[in-house]
């Protein structure tokens, strides 16, 4: 008989209200990992393994029902996560097994194979065939240099920098820097200007500019009330968002939308979206 001791670690993850669930599944494209899936109408974190705490489906949430809380969570051990899973029926099981396949886990899927066979449970193909290119989409490697790149026609050309403000990082920034009034904002994820050419003709030029990562930063809490600061104290114009189009990227969209709700101020949004080639979507 299979024993092992658990061990656990304190770490964030994702919490699920189900009084409040309703099921939509808004908060699905927007979980990197590919965590979340809704079953029987509410939607669940299907392993704890997948999940990071960063919580880029909270924005997407209209119901509120999603929050990151910080808890002992069991060390991943597949045999365990099982007993778990096979409590709660054929659905979740399925969605189980197609969430390992489709990361390739291969020593976990075949764990979870062998022990609902044990069970006597049967499992349908169909749940356990891998789905090439699944994973997080922001670390999956790409090589672009077989793509062909437009040449300027002169490469000596100066180009103007659009920078309007120092610092740039979210972390730096003062809330009462005289700067922030009447104006114009631009949240950009890391990546965006390395990804975007035409960044600062497009989207910097007679903005003040604020950058941060949503995914490896690790402070969405602090962010939340430090931009919340910089909307409620100034007179903020316009707001515009600039991020990659992988779904972690779009953490930094929960951010702000949950900052600008705790300013209590109504200013409209325009979001935009940079492919991994450098377009906009």
């Amino acid at each position: 008989m299979y024993r092992s001791e658990a061990t656990t670690a304190k770490r964030k993850i994702i919490k699920f209200d189900e009084e409040k669930c309703n099921g939509c599944g808004l908060c699905i494209p927007n979980c990197p990992e590919g965590a979340i899936q809704v079953i029987n109408k509410k939607a669940r974190l299907v392993s704890d393994l997948f999940c990071d705490g960063l919580g880029a489906c909270l924005g997407k949430c209209p119901q509120g029902a999603i929050s990151v809380e910080e808890r002992e969570a069991q060390t991943y051990e597949e045999r365990k996560v099982m007993e778990n899973i096979i409590k709660q029926g054929k659905d979740v099981i399925a969605a189980h097994l197609k969430h390992l396949a489709e990361h390739n886990q291969k020593e976990y899927l075949a764990q979870a194979i062998s022990f609902l066979k044990e069970r006597g449970v049967e499992i349908k193909p169909e749940n356990t065939e891998h789905a090439h290119g699944g994973g997080c989409p922001g670390t999956k490697m790409a090589d672009f240099r077989k793509k062909a790149k437009t040449q300027s026609s002169n490469p000596n050309m100066h180009i103007e920098s659009q920078l309007n403000q120092w610092p740039i990082q979210l972390h730096l920034l003062n809330p009462n820097a005289s700067y922030f009034s009447d104006a114009d904002l631009l949240f950009a994820a890391d990546c965006v200007p390395f990804s975007y050419a035409n960044f600062h003709e497009k989207f910097l030029k007679d903005k003040i500019v604020i950058i941060f990562c949503p995914k490896l930063d690790n402070s969405n809490e602090t962010y939340i009330e430090k931009i919340a600061r910089i909307l409620k104290d100034n007179n903020i114009k316009s707001i515009t968002l600039v991020h990659m189009e992988v779904p972690c990227c779009f953490g930094l969209v929960n951010i702000v939308e949950q900052a600008l709700i705790k300013s209590g101020k109504n200013i409209i949004i325009k979001d935009y979206t940079i492919s991994l080639q450098g377009e906009i979507v």
